[in-house]
């Protein structure tokens, strides 16, 4: 499974950015998705996270109300829109895979097996 995020860029606080990540192989469908996100000398933390139909979604208490994450089965392609960007929402962003299928969407890192390369998204004040 080969993940390809794109989307980051540079923003004024108050702005938007759409990320997208795209998947390869046949198995999107049947797997939930999450978006995490890294700051220089910070761990990587979770964003949010999508289960493999859409149907249940999870945020991260300070993204809440401002990002939201979707996806599109038919496209292989899961998308992260964030909206009044602040700038502590600066980082790269990481678009992942967990090992398990189906169920609900996993916010630990630890249960995703695949990642993207990452995106930067900088947020100036």
């Amino acid at each position: 499974v080969q993940l390809q995020a794109s989307g980051g860029g540079l923003v004024q606080a108050g702005g938007s950015l759409r990320l997208s990540c795209v998947a390869s192989g046949r198995t999107f469908g049947s797997y939930g998705m999450g978006w995490f996100r890294q700051a220089p000398g910070n761990e990587r933390e979770f964003v949010a996270a999508i289960a493999w139909n859409g149907g249940t979604t999870f945020y991260a208490d300070s993204v809440k109300d401002r990002f939201t994450i979707s996806r599109d089965n038919a496209k292989n392609t899961v998308y992260l829109q964030m909206n009044s960007l602040k700038p502590e929402d600066t980082a790269v962003y990481y678009c992942g895979r967990p090992r398990g299928g189906y169920g609900v969407p996993k916010i630990d890192a630890d249960e995703y097996d695949y990642w993207g390369q990452g995106t930067l998204v900088t947020v100036s004040s």
